[in-house]
C-alpha cells in the first residue's frame, strides 16, 4: 500500500470499529447511489501523523427520481456525489458535530466518506469534496473510499486518500494547460495519495471476539491479566479446516467482465479527451497561420507606405482581429488517466486467480495444441 510523502501532515489512518460498520451499513442500503457522511476524530497525540477516526454521520439522502430518463437520473447521482460541499449539509455537519461534542464525543471534523462501485471514485466529484476539505496546507482531513462491489466478495474494501500537495497547488491556481502542467511535472499519478488504514477494536471489543467461539463457561472465571492471556484460552478452539470448492470453479469472474467494461470506457472517455486537444491545436494552428500571413502583408505595406512617405499602419492590430482559442483543460485528461490506473489493477488481481486455473485446465480445453 502507498504511503504517504514526507510533507504531508497526516501519515496513516485509523478507524474505529464501529465507524466501519456505519460506513458499510449505509453504503450498502444506498447502493447503487453514492452514499457521503462526515466523519470526526482528531490526530493522535502519542503517533503524530496518525488520524484517528471515531465516529460517523451521513448526509441527507438525495432520492433519485421515479423516471427512465437518464439526464435526471445522472442529476441526482451527481447531487449525491457532491453532497459533502453542499452548502445545506455544511450547516447540517455543524449543527451535528455541536450535538457531538455535547455528549462528550470527539468533534473535529477529519474529512468525509464516500461510496464506490468497483473502483469507479476518480472523478470531478471527488476531487472537489476532498479540496473543499483540504483547502489549508496543514489541514488534517482525508476522504474514505468504500467500494461496495469489491466489499461484497467477502474482503473489506476500505482506502484512504488525500490530495498532493503539488495538485493542489495547481488546482487553487486552476493551472491545467500542457505548459503548466511541464513546468510543475504533474502527473496523474501524482493526484491521490493513498494512506495506510488501520482498523481499531476497543480491549473490550477485542476481548469479547476472543470469547465468542468458545462454550459458556458454567463457573465463574478468573479475570485475565492481559490479552496475552486471553489469546493461550484452551477453551477458544480453532475452526477445522474444509475445503474450498469454489477455487475449483472455471467460470470467469464477473466482476472481472465488469471491471474490463468500465476499463475499457474510460479508455474511449480518454481518447475523447486526446481528440479535443488535437482539434485545438488544429484551430491554434490555423489561427497562428492567418497572423503570420496578416503581419507579413502589414509588413508589405509598410514598406510601400514607407516608400512613398505615408504614415504607417499600425502593426499590432491583429491582436483585435483574430482571436486565438482557448485550450481546454487538462485536469479531465489527468483524472481519466488515474481512473484507467485504478481499473487497470483492479484486473490486474482479478486475472491472478484466473490466468493460473486457465493455464492448469489448458490442456483438457485445447487438447490438440
Amino acid at each position: 500500500m502507498a504511503s504517504a510523502p514526507k510533507d504531508s501532515p497526516i501519515k496513516a489512518v485509523q478507524v474505529e470499529a464501529l465507524v466501519v460498520m456505519k460506513l458499510v451499513n449505509h453504503a450498502s442500503k444506498s447502493f447503487p447511489t453514492v452514499a457521503t457522511g462526515s466523519i470526526v476524530g482528531m490526530e493522535s497525540a502519542k503517533q503524530p501523523g496518525l488520524l484517528e477516526v471515531t465516529s460517523c454521520f451521513p448526509f441527507p439522502t438525495i432520492d433519485a427520481p421515479a423516471t427512465d430518463s437518464h439526464q435526471e437520473r445522472d442529476s441526482a447521482a451527481n447531487l449525491a456525489a457532491a453532497a459533502p460541499r453542499n452548502k445545506a449539509n455544511v450547516a447540517y455537519q455543524n449543527e451535528m458535530i455541536k450535538f457531538l461534542r455535547e455528549v462528550n464525543v470527539d468533534a473535529n471534523n477529519v474529512g468525509w466518506y464516500t461510496s464506490t462501485s468497483m473502483g469507479n471514485f476518480v472523478n470531478l466529484n471527488t476531487i472537489e469534496n476532498q479540496f473543499f476539505y483540504q483547502k489549508e496546507p496543514n489541514e488534517r482531513a482525508v476522504a474514505l473510499v468504500h467500494d461496495v462491489s469489491r466489499s461484497s466478495q467477502g474482503s473489506l474494501n476500505l482506502r484512504a486518500y488525500r490530495l498532493s500537495p503539488a495538485f493542489m497547488t495547481a488546482y487553487k491556481e486552476s493551472k491545467f494547460t500542457t505548459e503548466s502542467l511541464q513546468k510543475s511535472g504533474l502527473r496523474y499519478q501524482d493526484i491521490l495519495v493513498e494512506l495506510p488504514v488501520a482498523i481499531h477494536n476497543s480491549h473490550l471489543l477485542t476481548s469479547l471476539l476472543h470469547q465468542l467461539p468458545s462454550n459458556a463457561p458454567t463457573e465463574e472465571l478468573a479475570f485475565p491479566p492481559n490479552l496475552a492471556a486471553l489469546q493461550q484460552d484452551p477453551n477458544t478452539p480453532e475452526p477445522p479446516f474444509f475445503p474450498n470448492y469454489d477455487s475449483l470453479d472455471l467460470s470467469i469472474d464477473p466482476f472481472l467482465e465488469k471491471t474490463c467494461d468500465l476499463l475499457l470506457e474510460s479508455i474511449e472517455n480518454h481518447h475523447t479527451e486526446l481528440n479535443n486537444h488535437s482539434y485545438y491545436q488544429r484551430s491554434l494552428a490555423r489561427e497562428q497561420a492567418k497572423i503570420t500571413a496578416w503581419q507579413q502583408k502589414r509588413k508589405a505595406e509598410n514598406a510601400a507606405r514607407t516608400a512613398s512617405k505615408q504614415p504607417l499602419l499600425p502593426e499590432d492590430e491583429w491582436q483585435r482581429l483574430f482571436k486565438l482559442p482557448q485550450e481546454p483543460s487538462r485536469l479531465e485528461t489527468l483524472l481519466n488517466s488515474r481512473q484507467v490506473e485504478q481499473y487497470a489493477r483492479q484486473v490486474d488481481g482479478f486475472t491472478a486467480g484466473v490466468s493460473s486455473k486457465m493455464f492448469a485446465v489448458k490442456s483438457n480445453l485445447l487438447p490438440g495444441e
